[in-house]
């Protein structure tokens, strides 16, 4: 890709490392650039920016396990994936959930998922 992104989306993260691989598995991105205190993820469709937050900030931030749900967000992300069962697998063995309370959309199954942090987005499957 030459030039800027079309779209994208900014995560900060406290485990930047963690959170970066999670995206970069269950969506198949590839990695562009990665200093200390960012990753850029590329796909066809989205660049995906995950920022770590300040040491001093995230060393007040505690992660639980499984991560507290951060449902109460006024954005909400989804990405379109080949099958939500693949990335079911995927996102349990790199810290996250798929939740497997699916629904039907106009041209496509949806269900909801959790990232390392918590982090309430959603998955969809094309239904054609």
């Amino acid at each position: 890709m030459s030039g800027p992104a079309k779209a994208g989306l900014f995560i900060y993260a406290k485990d930047r490392e963690r959170l970066t691989k999670f995206y970069q598995s269950i969506l198949g991105m590839t990695r562009l650039f990665d200093p200390d205190e960012l990753a850029v993820l590329q796909s066809q469709e989205l660049q995906l920016i995950v920022h770590a937050i300040p040491a001093q900030i995230a060393s007040t931030i505690v992660i639980t396990s499984p991560p507290e749900r951060h449902e109460d967000s006024a954005l909400k992300f989804f990405f379109t994936v080949p099958s939500i069962a693949d990335v079911s697998v995927h996102a349990s063995t790199t810290g996250g959930e798929v939740c497997h309370e699916p629904w039907d959309g106009p041209g496509f199954r949806a269900c909801n998922a959790v990232d390392p942090e918590g982090n309430v987005f959603q998955l969809r499957e094309s239904s054609r």
